[in-house]
């Protein structure tokens, strides 16, 4: 039965629950249990969470980068002292574990950390005397009212690689979180203003793509971040450069592990687990694909990876000791139990099949067993496309030229990773392969907070990627100021191009 409860907005300092809205289900996947209904905000309440961003922007841009700083100090305090209430609302309502839920909040605590370095990374550069007794300086002035749209498989990590940044740059924030686990953005709002963040610098709006479209036009937002599907992706860097916004779109992901024969294939087998069935699969740069080079490498990785596949323990994510929890909803599960079936239709191999895996005492949850292909062809549906599911495909490569091929040749260009304790073959790799990140013997290799996050190709649309010094640079102008003072002036008019003479 579906509960009364009612997850509100926050808006100018105040959680806000509309009468009458549209409403959208919010379950626990593990049970299938309805727990609440969120309201789905039209365009006059996200323009009401506009407005006080706007109303609270000049104020808080004027505010001294240092003080900025302090309130994050705070916030990273406050987020790490209830990283456990955080974690276990991040279960309640995606699904993973509890562990998996506390590794999302730690990997955010490392951006808010870095957006407290904000006097440092906001510092401008002079020149003195670029032409005689002319001086030149340039800064990086906040934007206005940013956005942020971010999907459901990190409902508090993905937030806090934009809004701490954008907020320490001087900027006021409006997010629109997945609808689908809202109520980690509730209690990062509410931090945020315990750790002394003035009302309407942060907001929260609830919805759909009435809410998303209400954003990407609102004549007030003058940039939008979001993370999410490719196509989805593509329509908001579309819509929102239509409507002369700045726009960092990151989007889907096929990413590869390539093994090469000299490669430690238990340890490699063991990285494969944790980056294909990790969060269910359900991560932009969880593992989807292995390519096995050369002879018989294929064969050792499938027989060391079967037995681990079927040995997942699978159950609730508050339960302990579970490997991997259910997907997010009913309608994801029969997705990816399709793309199954598509790859069995298509002739690959399933080695493990696991869409029939039932978790005692949760039969209505949204649980789909680990799933293992083996000889999956470049052709196949289930290699081109993302999954986003607990389903790794095994490539065969004749040898490690056709692996890069293989990669480069990709849609997709978000992570990939060579295991190898040949350090000629990883330079090469790193220097040919056409991906935003890559690791080398590192299965999942998501940049540090002070580095930058992004994929290349059709995972990531506009020219920044996200936190980190490009995350300082998207949410900034710059401005460049040439000085001379009168007493320096000698000449009349002059008509010619200014130069250094």
């Amino acid at each position: 039965m579906l509960t009364t409860v009612k997850i509100p907005h926050f808006i100018g300092g105040q959680r806000v629950t509309p009468e009458g809205a549209r409403t959208s289900p919010v379950y626990n996947p593990a049970t299938g249990e309805k727990t609440a209904a969120l309201p789905l905000a039209t365009p006059a309440e996200v323009d009401d969470a506009v407005r006080a961003a706007k109303a609270a922007f000049g104020a808080w841009a004027s505010t001294p980068p240092l003080r900025r700083a302090r309130v994050m100090f705070k916030f990273r305090e406050l987020v790490e002292a209830r990283q456990e209430t955080l974690a276990a609302q991040i279960t309640a309502e995606h699904g993973k574990t509890h562990s998996d839920a506390l590794g999302e909040v730690a990997r955010g605590i490392e951006c808010i950390e870095f957006a407290c370095g904000i006097p440092q990374l906001l510092k401008g550069e002079v020149t003195e005397n670029v032409g005689a007794a002319v001086d030149s300086h340039n800064l990086r002035q906040p934007l206005g009212v940013v956005a942020g749209i971010t999907p459901f498989n990190f409902p508090a990590m993905v937030p806090l690689w934009m809004a701490p940044i954008a907020i320490a740059c001087g900027n006021t924030f409006v997010l629109k979180p997945s609808e689908r686990d809202p109520s980690a953005s509730l209690l990062l709002a509410e931090w945020l203003r315990e750790a002394g963040l003035p009302d309407g610098v942060f907001n929260v709006v609830h919805g759909d793509k009435v809410a998303v479209d209400a954003l990407l036009e609102h004549p007030d937002v003058k940039a939008v971040s979001f993370v999410g599907s490719t196509p989805i992706a593509r329509y908001i860097y579309a819509t929102g450069c239509a409507h002369g916004k700045r726009v960092q779109a990151l989007g889907g992901a096929k990413n590869h592990m390539v093994v090469l024969p000299d490669a430690d294939l238990d340890q490699a087998a063991d990285a494969l687990m944790g980056a294909g069935y990790g969060s269910a699969g359900e991560r932009c740069m969880a593992i989807s694909v292995a390519v096995a080079v050369g002879d018989g490498v294929a064969d050792t990785l499938v027989a060391k990876l079967a037995q681990r596949v079927r040995d997942l323990k699978i159950g609730r994510g508050d339960a302990d000791g579970m490997d991997m929890g259910p997907l997010i909803s009913a309608a994801h599960r029969e997705k990816v139990r399709g793309y199954v079936d598509i790859g069995v239709a298509e002739g690959a191999t399933l080695v493990v099949d696991g869409r029939a895996h039932r978790v005692p005492d949760c039969e209505d949850g949204f649980f789909l067993g680990g799933c293992l292909f083996d000889h999956v062809r470049p052709e196949m549906k289930i290699y081109k496309e993302e999954i986003f599911g607990p389903v790794l495909s095994i490539v065969r490569a004749k040898d490690y030229d056709e692996a890069v091929r293989l990669v480069n040749d990709h849609e997709y260009g978000n992570g990939v990773a060579l295991f190898t304790r040949d350090g000629d073959a990883a330079r090469d790799f790193v220097h040919r392969i056409q991906v935003g990140m890559v690791g080398i013997n590192v299965p999942i290799p998501v940049p540090m907070a002070f580095h930058s996050f992004g994929g290349w190709k059709a995972s990531l649309f506009g020219d920044h990627h996200i936190y980190g010094p490009e995350g300082v640079r998207f949410y900034t102008r710059l401005k460049t100021v040439t000085t001379r003072w009168p007493a320096s002036i000698r000449a009349g008019a002059q008509f010619v191009m200014p130069t250094s003479g």
